[in-house]
């Protein structure tokens, strides 16, 4: 049975939400303005709850890590995802998992401490990186010609398949970028690099809003 948050416990929760600011919120309009409808969209999925977890995935503490998480990845641009989290393969022993911000301990969620007493005092790092990075998402039919402007993976449906997740650059900003099915990509840029990429996706964007000449 689940338990019912304290009075305090909402207030706290409630104070946590308000004194937030995304990495990319002031350009929540520009994102809105700059996309086109049957093209392509951008938008920052903010506060998503995520945590750098270093671990061998064949040990113990592994097997442990992987029953919070619902799994580790264990080849390079795999992702495994479960209903409360996917995570994402970043090195043999390195992993990105991402959940729904209500998972984060702050907001009543236990993702982050779930995850530290998995690993335990066996070798390894739980990390949570919520504040570091945001995600912005980019859709539509247009989504992968506008990263292939200044993304050196090849991005073709023949070589990057949908569920594949790699670390790149986009407009020389390392990303982890992951293609979640033929037309939507996510990206999950560092907090401090978020304005200047989200700017460049829009100028990226600019000429799928012109008219097309005959």
């Amino acid at each position: 049975m689940a338990e019912t948050a304290t009075p305090a416990e909402t207030v706290n929760v409630d104070r946590v939400r308000a004194a937030r600011r995304s990495p990319a919120e002031h350009l929540a309009d520009a994102f809105a303005a700059g996309s086109v409808p049957g093209a392509v969209t951008l938008k920052e999925i903010p506060y998503q709850t995520q945590v750098g977890v270093r671990v061998d995935r064949t040990s113990d503490a592994g097997t442990r890590v992987a029953s919070v998480t619902g799994g580790l990845p264990a080849a390079c641009g795999e992702v495994v995802s479960s209903d409360s989290a996917s995570t994402v393969w970043l090195g043999p022993t390195e992993f990105l998992v991402v959940a729904p911000e209500g998972s984060h301990d702050s907001l009543g969620g236990s993702l982050v401490g779930d995850l530290t007493a998995a690993l335990g005092s066996d070798s390894g790092q739980v990390v949570d990186l919520s504040a570091n990075r945001t995600t912005f998402e980019l859709s539509g039919s247009r989504a992968r010609a506008v990263l292939e402007k200044s993304c050196a993976l090849d991005l073709h449906p023949r070589v990057l398949k949908a569920g594949t997740a790699l670390s790149t650059e986009i407009g020389h900003i390392p990303v982890v970028l992951w293609k979640v099915d033929e037309e939507t990509f996510k990206i999950f840029p560092r907090a401090s690099f978020a304005d200047y990429l989200g700017r460049w996706l829009l100028d990226s964007m600019r000429e799928y809003a012109s008219p097309e000449v005959p």
